[in-house]
């Protein structure tokens, strides 16, 4: 795991992770053999640049401290199998696959909260994870509805 020795290198490194998330779905939506699961892809991918955006302003503004907030977690990406993203994928497994994503970027931030050098840092890894998790929640939420009005 890197090492970071400021503030700025832990958003350049967020934001460069958001950018991975980006392309990925970015990539899939433009393999996609259907309308519909280009659609997902490409929502997934305007989520990250928001995200990625969101970044930027804090590290253009200084702005460290947000605000906690308890996000729920109804655990469904823990009970189901890893998905291999391809571009046939069902909705039900692009929306796995963006669960476990986040759920991989979530653990990232909560680990380096863990080994960060002072408050501040940890703070900002905290805040992070809390976004991941939000968004986790997001495609759970969509996937128990989803399950639910198939079956």
């Amino acid at each position: 795991m890197d090492t970071f020795k400021s503030i700025d290198d832990i958003l350049d490194f967020a934001m460069e992770e958001e950018q991975k998330a980006v392309d990925f779905y970015t990539d899939l939506a433009s393999r996609a053999t259907s309308d519909e699961m280009k659609s997902v892809f490409e929502t997934f991918a305007k989520e990250e640049i928001t995200h990625k955006q969101r970044l930027m302003k804090v590290k253009e503004e200084g702005l460290y401290d947000a605000p906690t907030e308890h996000v729920s977690d109804l655990k469904i990406a823990d009970y189901l199998v890893n998905v291999k993203p391809s571009p046939s994928m069902t909705y039900q497994d692009a929306l796995v696959v963006a669960m476990n994503k986040e759920k991989a970027a979530f653990k990232l931030y909560m680990a380096l909260s863990e080994r960060a050098p002072n408050d501040s840092m940890r703070k900002l890894f905290l805040s992070l994870a809390q976004e991941e998790s939000k968004h986790k929640l997001r495609f759970e939420l969509e996937y128990d509805e989803y399950v639910y009005r198939e079956n």
